[in-house]
């Protein structure tokens, strides 16, 4: 058996969503900050994240996290994020993933009924309380970054010609938000791709006219997700399809997705701190929310956003890369 690449990975999946977590065969990724580490693989080691995402050992909704030494002292593990889309700045799902891939392989020291975590990520610190029984990781409640409305009641001119109305939040990515129904669709997931449709052609509408760019760190920038709400959705259940560039439904209720959300949702007046706040994915599965606290973010009032969900590990495995592979980096289909 030849290879040149062996990496070691622990599989899993958050309500849903899987999380490939990369515990050995990458080394350290140079950077003084997790971002910078983020920065540079993508720059140089991109090869690496599409053999591991990319069919035909990964497929076209698949998501993944690097395991890495912290670069600040006051944390236990740094993550650097991958999927299909490319390098998140932070991903709420993978974080969950990791938080128990991390307690269940003793990579951490596992203290029953609570296991606490600090992550280094590009977005900035966050903390994972594991809830855990007999050595298994029961839940993770993750406490995020810093979460802000950009801005509400905003437009879009789509390229037909229609004009959207739609609310632009941050929660560790950015997140256009809006009712399915401005489309004039059901939620139905048997008119999905008609759905996926829709979400794409705002962000492509909003990063053509408008792109965000985080106000502390211009290197967090775009729209690569929208949050379609079906009708019902209130501030204290709220279901719906993300729409993530460049052209996937996450099948988790999205952490990033449910932090933007809640901001979202207090700036409107509609969500107060410290009350419950179910998010509900396209599949039926949820996190629930709550909002610890308020901040500032470059002198714009924020929020300090928690949500809880569990993975699952589904398995553990070696990924090689034969020399005369065909398919060094992966296909895309």
């Amino acid at each position: 058996m030849r290879s040149k690449l062996v990496l070691h990975a622990v599989d899993s999946h958050t309500e849903g969503m899987p999380t490939r977590v990369i515990t050995g065969g990458i080394g350290t990724i140079p950077g003084a900050t997790m971002n910078e580490r983020r920065l540079w693989f993508r720059e140089h080691r991109d090869d690496v994240k599409q053999l591991l995402m990319n069919e035909p050992r990964g497929h076209s909704a698949m998501s993944g996290a690097i395991l890495q030494p912290p670069t600040r002292p006051d944390c236990d593990w740094g993550v650097v994020y991958i999927e299909v889309s490319g390098y998140l700045p932070m991903c709420g799902h993978g974080t969950i993933g990791v938080a128990t891939v991390l307690v269940e392989t003793g990579m951490v020291e596992v203290v029953e009924p609570v296991t606490t975590i600090r992550l280094d990520t590009p977005a900035g610190p966050v903390v994972a309380e594991v809830a855990v029984e007999g050595g298994a990781a029961k839940a993770v409640t993750l406490r995020n970054v810093p979460s802000f409305a950009v801005g509400l009641d905003r437009k879009a001119t789509l390229a037909d010609g229609r004009t959207v109305t739609y609310d632009l939040a941050f929660g560790g990515n950015f997140y256009a938000i809006l009712p399915l129904e401005q489309f004039g669709l059901p939620f139905d997931r048997e008119r999905k791709d008609e759905i996926l449709a829709a979400g794409l052609s705002l962000m492509a509408a909003v990063n053509a006219e408008d792109p965000p760019v985080h106000p502390e760190d211009p290197s967090i920038h775009g729209l690569h997700h929208v949050y379609l709400a079906a009708p019902g959705s209130t501030a204290h259940r709220s279901r719906h399809a993300m729409a993530i560039h460049p052209g996937w439904f996450d099948r988790s209720p999205c952490g990033t997705g449910t932090s933007a959300r809640m901001a979202q949702l207090h700036a409107r007046g509609e969500l107060p701190l410290h009350t419950e706040f179910v998010n509900e994915s396209f599949i039926g599965t949820r996190f629930t929310g709550r909002l610890l606290g308020t901040t500032e973010v470059a002198g714009r009032p924020a929020v300090l956003p928690s949500f809880t969900g569990r993975a699952w590990i589904t398995g553990t495995a070696q990924y090689l890369l034969d020399p005369e592979d065909p398919f060094p980096a992966g296909f895309v289909l």
